[in-house]
Parts: structure tokens; C-alpha cells; sequence
């Protein structure tokens, strides 16, 4: 059963690396990826607003409930086991910073991929992570 569906840049090589590495680890199948500039996008999740999940990575739970940001990441990598790697991000005295700091890392996330990945964009906008 499908737990968290993310909607995220395939064009930004370090989101499409972390999806990458998130749907490799995920061994029970319970999140869904899914490239907000595939063509058929908006057709399909109507109630997404793709410049929104541009600015801030989305994610929707099996109850339909929508959340953002770092909430998606730490679900994200609670599911495939990996808590421990992401703990930090919600404690009470380290969360506001953390937000601030992914608001950044969103904001600037084309030219720090570039910097850290020698590119801005991925090939394709429609790449999609192997399974």
C-alpha cells in the first residue's frame, strides 16, 4: 500500500538523485514518485499546484492529507527505515532552523546541484528514477 506519494523536480539532479536512492531503499513499495513536469501532471493530480511544489517539495498521504518540506523528507525516509539519517530535522529546537535552511536549499536548488553535481538540470524533465 502506497503511504506517502512525492511530488518532486525531476530536472534537479540532486532531488532526482535523493528519489533515486529513496526508491531503491524502499523495499515495501510504500511511496510513490512523482515528477511534477511530466506532461501529464496537472491532469492527474488536479489538486497539486505544480509552481507550489516547484517552491517547496509535496507530498500526500494515504489519507489524502498534504504536507511540505522537510515533513516530506522525514516521512519519506521514515518509511524506508532510515529515521536515525533524519531525526534531527523534527526535534522541537532544531526544526525551525532546518526549515529555513531546506527554504534555502529549495530556493537555490538548480545552482547548488550544479556546484555539487557539475550539472543544473537532469537530461529529460520526464526522467523518472528506475525501480
Amino acid at each position: 500500500m502506497i503511504e506517502l506519494t512525492i511530488f518532486y523536480d525531476a530536472t534537479c539532479p540532486l532531488c532526482a538523485t535523493e528519489m533515486d536512492h529513496l526508491r531503491r531503499t524502499d523495499a515495501n513499495h510504500a511511496i510513490a514518485f512523482e515528477n511534477i513536469y511530466a506532461d501529464d501532471f496537472t491532469a492527474r493530480f488536479p489538486s497539486i499546484d505544480r509552481q507550489e511544489a516547484d517552491r517547496i517539495l509535496h507530498g500526500q498521504l494515504a489519507d489524502g492529507k498534504v504536507i511540505t518540506g522537510l515533513d516530506v523528507t522525514y516521512r519519506a525516509w521514515c518509511l524506508v527505515g532510515k529515521r536515525r539519517w533524519v531525526a534531527i530535522l523534527r526535534w522541537p529546537m532544531f526544526a525551525p532552523i532546518a526549515d529555513r535552511a531546506y527554504l534555502f536549499f529549495a530556493r537555490h536548488r538548480q545552482r547548488i546541484s550544479r556546484l555539487v553535481m557539475g550539472s543544473k538540470r537532469t537530461q529529460s524533465c520526464d526522467w523518472q528514477p528506475p525501480r
